[in-house]
Order: C-alpha cells, then sequence, then structure tokens
C-alpha cells in the first residue's frame, strides 16, 4: 500500500476515532457527585461567551466541545440567556437542550389573602430571585410601570403562588399579579347581580377587600356581604373595623379604641358613608365572588360569636341582644 493510501486510511481511522470520542462524550454525565450547579447566561452573549460563563459558574464541561456541538448542530445562535440550573447526571446534550429550550431555573412567591400592597411588596422586595427595578420608587411611579389606570396599588394584585424563571424582574411579577386580578375583577363584574349599588368594578373590589378583611370564614362571606351591602342601599354607616385599622396605618399597635373610632379618616367608616376610596387589602376569589353575590338576607348587623364564626341580626335590638351575650 502507498505512502499516500495508508495516510489517508489513518485520517479515515482517527476522524473515526475522534467521532467516537465526540459521541461517547456527548452521552457522558457531566458530573455525578455533587449537587445541583446554577449558572447564568447574559443578555447578548454569543455561544462562545455562554459557554465560558457556563464553565466559570463551575459546571464541568469542556466550552470547546460544548461550542462546537452548538454549532455542530446548527444551535450556536439559539442560546437564550436566562438563570438555570443543571443536576447530576445530565449530560452535554442535556445543557445544551436547556440552554436552547430556555429551559430556566424558577423559584416562586406566595401572595397570601387579606395581606395589604406594602405586605406584597416587601415580600417581592426582599426575594432573593428577582431582579429588583422597582426598589425606592413611590407606589405612584411603580402603578405607572404597570397600569396607567391606577394611581394607588392597593387591592390591584391577585394573591396566588407565582412561579418565575430566576432574574425576572418584578415589573414582570407585578403585572402578571395585576393582570390576573383584572380578568378575574371583570368576569365577576359581567356575570354580577342586578341593583347591586356599585358605580364601577372598582367600588366592587374595595367591597371584596372589606370581606377579606372581615371574615376568615369562607362559608360566611356573603353574608357579610350582604349586611355591607344592605347598608349601603339604605345609606346606613357601614361602621367595620378593619377600615379604621387601615386608616390608622402605622398608629395601629394591635388595638384599637373608641377614639379611633371617632377620629376622621378617608377610611373611618363610623364617621364618613359609603365605601372608602380604595380597597384595603388584596381580596381572594371567595371575597371578589361574595362581593358581586351575596347572601339573599335583609341582615344589617353581625358581631363574632368569640368562635371564629359570626351572628347575624335584622334589626338593632337582636343586635344588641347578640352583642350582651357573645361579647359582653
Amino acid at each position: 500500500m502507498g505512502f499516500i493510501k495508508k495516510l489517508f486510511v489513518l485520517l479515515i481511522l482517527l476522524a473515526c476515532a475522534a467521532g467516537y470520542g465526540f459521541y461517547s462524550w456527548v452521552q457522558q454525565p457531566l458530573f455525578e457527585d455533587r449537587p445541583t450547579i446554577e449558572f447564568a447566561i447574559k443578555p447578548g452573549s454569543s455561544v462562545r461567551a455562554s459557554v465560558r460563563q457556563i464553565q466559570d459558574a463551575g459546571v464541568p464541561v469542556n466550552p470547546m466541545l460544548l461550542e462546537a456541538l452548538a454549532r455542530v448542530l446548527g444551535k450556536a445562535n439559539q442560546v437564550k440567556a436566562g438563570s438555570y440550573e443543571i443536576e447530576a447526571g445530565k449530560t452535554p446534550q442535556d445543557l445544551l437542550n436547556k440552554i436552547v429550550n430556555g429551559d430556566f431555573s424558577m423559584a416562586s412567591l406566595a401572595i397570601i389573602e387579606g395581606w395589604t400592597f406594602q405586605q406584597m411588596r416587601k415580600l417581592v422586595d426582599a426575594h432573593p430571585a428577582i431582579k429588583h427595578e422597582t426598589l425606592g420608587l413611590s407606589e405612584a411611579d411603580l402603578m405607572r410601570k404597570i397600569s396607567p389606570e391606577f394611581s394607588q396599588a392597593e387591592g390591584l394584585f391577585f394573591p396566588d403562588t407565582y412561579r418565575f424563571a430566576k432574574g425576572s424582574s418584578d415589573v414582570q411579577l407585578y403585572q402578571q399579579a395585576h393582570t390576573q386580578l383584572l380578568k378575574k375583577l371583570d368576569d365577576a363584574w359581567k356575570k354580577r347581580e342586578s341593583d347591586l349599588p356599585y358605580k364601577n368594578r372598582y367600588e366592587a373590589l374595595t367591597m371584596a377587600s372589606i370581606i377579606e378583611k372581615e371574615t376568615g370564614q369562607k362559608s360566611e362571606r356573603n353574608m357579610i356581604a350582604a349586611v355591607f351591602i344592605n347598608r349601603l342601599r339604605i345609606g346606613m354607616l357601614l361602621q367595620t373595623d378593619p377600615t379604621v385599622i387601615y386608616g390608622m396605618g402605622e398608629r395601629y399597635q394591635g388595638k384599637i379604641y373608641k377614639r379611633d373610632l371617632l377620629t376622621d379618616t378617608p377610611y373611618n367608616t363610623y364617621t364618613r358613608a359609603g365605601l372608602p376610596p380604595t380597597p384595603i387589602a388584596l381580596p381572594g376569589m371567595e371575597s371578589l365572588a361574595a362581593a358581586f353575590s351575596p347572601a339573599k338576607s335583609d341582615a344589617l348587623y353581625f358581631v363574632a360569636r368569640g368562635n371564629g364564626t359570626s351572628q347575624f341580626s335584622h334589626n338593632l335590638d337582636d343586635h344588641n341582644r347578640a352583642v350582651n351575650k357573645y361579647q359582653r
């Protein structure tokens, strides 16, 4: 066999060996004896810069081979910036699929029914997986980023558990929770009962927030709604303590006194008729439903029994007797 033929055969053998080695590398686990590794790819990164960032984060991968794999498969321009995790047992092929498909590492945040917006914002501001773009903004400035329709944030975010890609903007999270609230509010407004004493959906949202704060008993929310709606219909003061507490702000230290009930604020429903100017909390679905579909009752009063339930009354005499029985 001539020299040229021998060289040609050798090159073929070397190519086959290299191809087999490359194939084996693609299918071998990157690591098996360490915990999950987190890494991030910066926006605008080329495939070469991306694989270097992955290696720098501690992922034991050959960056030249990973880049070659991306180019061979025609995926070099499909790498997506974001935060990722790679688990033990995953192969280079798995890793490439992850960064091409945008299989980002996820985080979650739970917004609780009955929280105020300030409680929600405190949690969002402290979340380590969120990109904080609203820190230090006034509430009005924050709302300008979320919705041009509203300048005050209270009540305008739906309480739920939200999953999001690590590194997502807090603006995105607020927009998601706000959009969900508006959708549920609009759906309920379209299906509302006739003759409800609301001028618009925002007043109904305000009522739902009061219902949310007045009871933790889901079974009583429709009756609580009936009492307050009946009062609105006849021009009777709502006289609900949660609105007073909200109006007190930081002055509230766990108790309200007679002087607090007599001190006028925009939220004191003992001194001002009608609904307060804004919601007082983030209402959940049951409270929204109750505000739009109250119980069929002419009750005007209720008092806590002391066991988590309430006694409802249709007139003041019955209410006073219930107060004497359960409160005094």
